[in-house]
């Protein structure tokens, strides 16, 4: 079975064959570590970690880098309106980046640069393309990237440089030959941090800084490029300029960009002022729910945030972990699994550009045939449940305790566990002496509270409405 994916380079989806057999390199943009992570943020890390867990999971060593934007304007300005070192702020917020990955349960990047601890590649890649006639230093100090020199530029968005040129502004304090150039190094300016460089103190503009760490870590040739649709241009147009500028050669042979996260029909950006952070929706959701949430659309397509939608993911999880609840695992069982259908379906799914939402399809599929086959064949519900727990793995998905999910009180009214389990033994107290009216109105309680209560072969049980 072969692997498809959709290159926005080309616009199509094609079979991916990898640089080196058996090994992909992978680069995906990261973030800049200016304030909290918001849902577009934890979309980048829940969809490319669960392409790097497919990846693995189909026998590939993958080396998966993530960069650090740690130095640019907008990290500049908030350090200064916070009265703050930039080291610190950015040291404070790459830890929240971090706790946030964790909480989504997204696997840390194999390598993670950061740009300032980059700046000699920086320097050397600018050098070079000096040296290469694609870049100038302009009368103000700053380096700037010559894009009528790049005969490609603009294929990977689509655009042309003469509509691109015709809605241009050169600002004032800029000395740029033609609009469309764009900085590599910045003239140091007073107040701001600043290296050496052979055309004087300054910093590295954002789009050079990838082209350096990505070819630090993986070589200038390599298999994969990621990020968020709104990097497709100019960042990532300019990264081809770059590096292709300087190598001569191709950068990437497979270019994913992922698509927006949406509210009322807007993109979800802090620039817009419309954005959730993942810690206010972790406040209200566990993690599982919003991973779920964020693997239940297409990764190239638009992911609508709205409480209706974390619910659906919610009910969705809870239809799973319903049918895992009781289930022992083959293992402890001692039974052995051989590849099912389920398993092939669920493959041909994600083989097909990392279908999610179909790959999951095939996991309600699961879920049906355990539930119908478990009061019948306990063995087969076993074996099927092992299924389940290992396709959802792939996704990052069903890897807890039934029990601790259906029990989590995070959106039950905050009736702990040990509240709802008294309430429980009150109840069993009441039934006992057939006190059936009490019974009642513990039930109908807890059920106002979001608790349903399933009684089973003498055994009261409890999960989440």
């Amino acid at each position: 079975m072969t692997l498809h994916i959709h290159n926005s380079l080309t616009g199509k989806k094609e079979l991916f064959i990898p640089i080196e057999p058996g090994k992909i390199r992978m680069y995906v943009c990261g973030m800049t570590v200016y304030d909290y992570c918001h849902l577009g943020h934890a979309r980048v890390m829940v969809v490319f970690d669960t392409v790097v867990r497919y990846l693995r999971a189909l026998g590939y060593q993958v080396t998966y880098v993530r960069n650090i934007t740690d130095i640019d304007d907008k990290i500049i300005k908030r350090a200064a309106e916070n009265h703050e070192d930039i080291d610190a702020l950015t040291g404070r917020f790459i830890d929240a980046m971090h706790e946030d990955e964790r909480a989504l349960g997204a696997l840390p990047p194999d390598i993670e640069p950061r740009a300032t601890e980059s700046i000699p590649g920086i320097i050397s890649l600018t050098r070079t393309l000096i040296g290469k006639g694609y870049a100038y230093v302009a009368a103000n100090g700053d380096v700037y990237y010559d894009v009528s020199r790049f005969e490609h530029y603009g294929e990977l968005s689509g655009k042309r440089l003469e509509d691109l040129r015709a809605g241009s502004r050169v600002e004032v304090d800029e000395a740029k030959d033609d609009p469309l150039d764009f900085v590599l190094w910045k003239a140091a300016k007073p107040g701001e941090p600043r290296w050496d460089s052979p055309w004087g103190p300054g910093r590295p503009g954002w789009h050079i800084e990838c082209s350096a760490m990505s070819g630090h870590c993986l070589g200038d040739h390599f298999d994969i490029h990621g990020g968020g649709m709104d990097l497709k241009f100019p960042h990532h147009e300019n990264e081809i300029a770059q590096s292709e500028g300087a190598t001569g050669h191709k950068f990437v042979n497979v270019w994913m960009h992922n698509g927006f996260v949406q509210v009322n029909e807007e993109k979800m950006s802090k620039s817009l002022g419309n954005f959730f952070t993942v810690r206010e929706v972790l406040k209200h959701y566990t993690s599982e729910i919003v991973r779920y949430f964020i693997l239940g659309s297409h990764y190239r397509g638009p992911l609508t945030y709205s409480t209706e939608n974390l619910d659906n993911a919610k009910a969705a999880l809870e239809r799973f972990y319903m049918a895992l609840r009781g289930l022992p695992s083959g293992q402890e069982a001692g039974i052995k699994g051989q590849e099912t259908e389920y398993e092939q379906r669920f493959s041909a799914a994600m083989n097909d550009d990392f279908n999610t939402p179909g790959a999951m399809a095939v996991m309600f599929d699961l879920v049906r045939d355990i539930n119908r086959v478990r009061g019948e064949d306990m063995k087969e519900a076993v074996r099927l449940g092992d299924v389940l727990r290992r396709l959802g793995g792939v996704l990052g998905l069903l890897q807890g305790d039934p029990e601790g999910f259906l029990k989590d009180t995070k959106t039950v009214s905050g009736l702990a566990p040990e509240e709802v389990e008294h309430l429980i033994a009150q109840r069993d107290a009441a039934r006992a002496s057939k006190n059936w009216g009490e019974s009642d109105r513990i039930r109908d309680w807890l059920k106002a509270q979001g608790v349903i209560l399933e009684d089973n072969a003498g055994k009261t049980t409890w999960r989440r409405e």
